[in-house]
């Protein structure tokens, strides 16, 4: 608010204040004290005497731009900004502190009407006194939320530093003392949760983390950005994800112990990268919930080839086009172990040609058909293989 709006008061109105000064800041403590209790403690406080001080400067400021406008206002200014400040380190909102400053005017306006009266002063310059009075109000309000947005800013950047440092020790691969978990817990305001649900994003995230609930621990900034989210993926939290994501894509691992984050955020990141390539055909949201084979299949690739190479080992030799009917064939039967009849309406041929296939299958893979384990272990091969 610019100072020139105490303009139309004539200076000699200060003369008629400053005398009411010691009585009107004892008027306004007991009044602010009632109406705002918490402040009695902070007044009984060893820094009560500060803030009486900081009280006393304030409303004298006032009476010196009456006085004189280009009075200097360093001084109470950062004593303002000093009451934002505690009011944040408090952890309180704003509104006390507004809610005092405006009783303090209104208690100001009460004895100025009492002078004004005594002094015989115009309703006109009573009206200017009104409007400079609260103009100056809003003039302090503005320096104390300077501070108090100050001390949140700082606070809101320490806070999600413990918190990212807190995600990244949770995700450690190696054991960590519970207690060392818990007492960073602690400094960051996070209550610890016994189960946690990891969720991998594609780089780059963009997401805006207001989007998402308080109590979500994300690093968004990493490589491989990610969140946890508190207990399980609930109807509410993935609605909050759909939010959040906008579309984009991204997966959830299983829900699991707090001190196993590490697993769900694996099993997350394979689940996605299982999406990108084809394997798994999801929405935008892949939960590995509901993938549990195919990662399982597809969590050692090198060792799936391996396992693929030797299973179908007896009909590497053939050309390409009969491999691929023998291997279409062995595994719709492996999947249903139905008729002749009932596999050609699968593959769409003639039973007789499904015979004829089956007594090549058996030709070639002979004891091995017959082998549970075997069996198994060509199954695992051909439903990885197939969902490549």
């Amino acid at each position: 608010m610019p100072k020139d709006t105490l303009g139309p008061l004539p200076p000699e109105f200060a003369a008629l204040i400053r005398p009411e000064l010691p009585g009107l800041i004892k008027e306004i403590g007991i009044e602010v004290v009632h109406a705002y209790p918490e402040y009695a403690r902070l007044l009984d406080a060893p820094y009560g005497h500060g803030i009486r001080v900081g009280v006393e400067q304030s409303i004298s400021a006032f009476v010196d731009r009456v006085a004189e406008p280009s009075a200097p206002s360093a001084l109470r200014d950062e004593m303002c900004r000093r009451f934002g400040r505690f009011e944040a380190y408090e952890g309180r909102s704003m509104e006390s502190l507004q809610g005092a400053y405006r009783l303090g005017a209104r208690i100001a306006l009460r004895r100025a009407k009492k002078v004004g009266r005594r002094h015989h002063l115009s309703p006109t310059t009573m009206l200017s006194f009104a409007d400079a009075l609260f103009a100056y109000v809003e003039e302090l309000e503005a320096l104390s939320r300077e501070g108090y947005l100050e001390v949140r800013a700082r606070s809101g950047e320490q806070s999600e530093v413990l918190r990212r440092r807190l995600l990244h020790l949770l995700l450690a691969g190696r054991p960590t003392p519970g207690t060392a978990v818990a007492e960073l817990a602690e400094q960051a305001a996070w209550p610890l949760p016994v189960q946690v649900t990891l969720v991998a994003l594609r780089a780059p995230a963009e997401l805006e983390r207001s989007d998402l609930d308080n109590d979500v621990l994300t690093d968004l900034g990493d490589p491989r950005p990610h969140l946890l989210i508190p207990g399980p993926l609930t109807p509410g939290r993935r609605r909050m994800l759909d939010t959040a994501l906008f579309g984009a894509r991204a997966a959830v691992g299983l829900t699991v112990a707090t001190a196993e984050a590490r697993h769900s955020l694996r099993w997350a990141r394979r689940t996605l990268e299982l999406v990108d390539a084809g394997v798994i055909e999801a929405g935008p949201l892949a939960q590995a919930a509901d993938h549990l084979v195919p990662l399982w299949l597809h969590s050692d690739p090198a060792l799936l080839d391996r396992l693929t190479e030797r299973e179908l080992a007896p009909i590497a030799g053939l050309t390409p086009a009969r491999r691929g009917r023998l291997v279409e064939t062995l595994r719709v039967w492996l999947d249903t172990r139905g008729t002749a009849v009932r596999m050609g309406e699968l593959l769409a041929v003639h039973p007789q040609t499904v015979r004829y296939r089956m007594r090549s299958l058996e030709s070639l893979f002979g004891d091995q058909l017959a082998d549970p384990e075997r069996r198994f272990a060509m199954e695992a091969a051909l439903r990885a293989t197939h969902r490549r």
